[in-house]
C-alpha cells in the first residue's frame, strides 16, 4: 500500500476519492471467479480493465509504471512459458505442435493452457492493485473500523504491527552504517555474509524492544482500549460514488463473463 496520504493526491484522480473498502469490493468477485476459468480471452480482458482503471484512476512514480508495464508482462510471459513446459503433455491434444526438440514437444494446448493460467494469475494480482497502489495502511484501517465495525483495538494493534516493518527495515540500515563507520571487517565469502548478518541480530533486537516499549507506553498514555468505542479524528465516509463505482465494476465484469463464457 502507498505510504502517502491520499489527501495529497489529485482530486480528478478517480480511486484517490473512494472509500478503501469500495476500492476492494469492486474487484473481489472477479477474482473470485477468475480462480475457475480456463481460458484465454477472459482474464486477458480482465488484465485490460484493470489496467485502464489503475492507468486512468491513480498517479504513478515511474519505477511503479516501469514494474506495472515491463516487469510484469515480462513475469508473465515467463510464468506462461514455465507452466508450458510443465503441462502433461499425455493429457492435451497433439494435433499442433509449436516446437520440437529430438525426443521433446511443444504442444499448442500446452502453449494456450500455460499463458491461460499466467493471464489468471496476472489478472487477480493486477486487479489486486487497484486497491493496493491507492490507499494508505491508515485509511483502510479507519474504514474497516468506521464501515465494518472491527473493534478499534484490532485495528489499531494491528496498523502498529505493520508499522513495524519499515521501521526494522532503517534499523537496519542505522546498524549497518554504523559497522561502517566502526570500520568492522568479517572478511568476504558466505561465511563472512553470515558472521555479517548474525552481528545485526542483537542491536536489531534491542532496537525493536525499545520501540515496542515506546508504542505500548504511547498508546498507554492515550487509554487505548479503556472504552469499548473512541472517537476519530479522520472519518473514511461511504459515499454515493463508492457505490457507483461498485456496481460499475460489477456491470463490467459480469459483461466480460457473458461475452466470453469461459465455463460454456
Amino acid at each position: 500500500m502507498r505510504p502517502e496520504s491520499h489527501e495529497a493526491e489529485p482530486r480528478w484522480r478517480l480511486l484517490y476519492a473512494l472509500n478503501p473498502l469500495a476500492k476492494i469490493a469492486a474487484p473481489v468477485p472477479a477474482m473470485l471467479a477468475l480462480l475457475a476459468v480456463r481460458d484465454l480471452p477472459t482474464p486477458a480482458a480482465f488484465l485490460v480493465l484493470a489496467y485502464a482503471v489503475i492507468l486512468l484512476g491513480a498517479r504513478l512514480s515511474a519505477r511503479t509504471l516501469v514494474i506495472l508495464l515491463l516487469a510484469v508482462p515480462a513475469f508473465l510471459l515467463l510464468i506462461g512459458i514455465g507452466f508450458s513446459l510443465w503441462t502433461d503433455a499425455s493429457r492435451i491434444s497433439h494435433d499442433v505442435v509449436i516446437l520440437q526438440l529430438g525426443s521433446w514437444t511443444l504442444y499448442g494446448e500446452a502453449l494456450e493452457i500455460g499463458f491461460a493460467t499466467a493471464l489468471r494469475l496476472g489478472a487477480i494480482l493486477v486487479l489486486a492493485l487497484i486497491g493496493g497502489l491507492t490507499t494508505t495502511g491508515p485509511d483502510l484501517t479507519r474504514s474497516m473500523i468506521q464501515q465494518l465495525r472491527v473493534p478499534y483495538r484490532v485495528g489499531y494493534t494491528a496498523l502498529a504491527a505493520f508499522r513495524f516493518v519499515p521501521r526494522f527495515g532503517h534499523e537496519l540500515e542505522v546498524i549497518r552504517a554504523a559497522h561502517r563507520v566502526r570500520g568492522a571487517t568479517y572478511g568476504r565469502g558466505p561465511i563472512a555474509a553470515v558472521r555479517r548478518r548474525i552481528g545485526y541480530v542483537v542491536p536489531l533486537l534491542a532496537g525493536a524492544i525499545r520501540h515496542a516499549e515506546r508504542v505500548a507506553l504511547s498508546m498507554d498514555a492515550r487509554a487505548f482500549g479503556a472504552y469499548p468505542h473512541r472517537t476519530e479524528r479522520y472519518r473514511i465516509p461511504f459515499r454515493a460514488r463508492d457505490f457507483v463505482f461498485i456496481a460499475l465494476f460489477w456491470i463490467v465484469s459480469a459483461a466480460i463473463f457473458l461475452a466470453f463464457r469461459p465455463w460454456a
